[in-house]
């Protein structure tokens, strides 16, 4: 790939070595040069077979200063939990007329909850809605009758990560006008829910390779050992 002038002087100001946390979040927040407030993105290449559904990840973490993006949430339900879902801040509520819009070709969201009685119907949109990321499970909280709970949650900073068919993993932890210990706090806490949800099938060195950058900035491999050693230390 042919990259900008403006992204090979970024670059240059990278060295050829893997970073610590502390230094590659600095290194980040220095280097972002856009004229917006890009987001801080963390991906990982992990020791898995993606081959095998034992091995695929996916999970939930709340992170504790969120990521600054506002998530647009439809909740489709019926009845009283639709006022729940307006009560508790949901963007869009409904059922049926979602449920059109969505086979039009309607995905101006980032999230979708469903409760479990509209599952039936939900789900004969999956070919749709599952190459968008955006169908409800039950695994990750977007299944549940607890609206206003998953709502309020997902307002306040609680993400989904998962897999993807090569077996890496990218996320977004923030954005570059955060302070550095958010954003190291953010880190912490995905990292720990990321190997809470190790699979047992999965032997050895987990995760592969730890690379930090903001929308687009350039890669900074950070020193894996040295991350998870701080998360399994608390941080500290």
């Amino acid at each position: 790939m042919k990259r900008s002038k403006r992204y090979r002087e970024i670059k240059a100001n990278i060295e050829a070595r893997k970073y610590t946390l502390s230094e590659a979040i600095e290194k980040v927040k220095q280097l972002a040069k856009a004229k917006y407030d890009e987001s801080v993105d963390i991906a990982l290449k992990l020791n898995i077979n993606a081959k095998k559904t034992d091995q695929l990840i996916r999970g939930i973490s709340n992170l504790p200063h969120g990521t600054g993006k506002k998530k647009k949430i439809l909740v489709l339900a019926k009845g009283e939990k639709e006022i729940e879902a307006q009560n508790a801040g949901a963007d869009y509520t409904g059922f049926d007329e979602y449920i059109e819009k969505i086979k039009g070709g309607w995905a101006d969201v980032d999230v979708i909850i469903a409760t479990p009685d509209v599952m039936s119907d939900v789900g004969k949109l999956g070919k749709i809605l599952g190459p968008k990321g955006l169908m409800p499970s039950p695994k990750v909280g977007t299944v549940t009758f607890e609206i206003a709970t998953q709502v309020e949650a997902l307002k306040k900073g609680k993400v989904e990560f998962k897999t993807d068919k090569t077996g890496c993993l990218h996320i977004a932890v923030g954005r570059v006008s955060f302070d550095a210990e958010k954003l190291r706090e953010n880190i912490t806490v995905f990292l720990e829910d990321l190997l809470t949800a190790k699979p047992t099938s999965v032997k050895g060195q987990f995760i592969k390779s730890m690379t930090i950058s903001s929308t687009i900035g350039p890669g900074i491999q950070l020193d894996a050992k040295s991350v998870l050693d701080e998360v399994r230390q608390g941080g500290t």
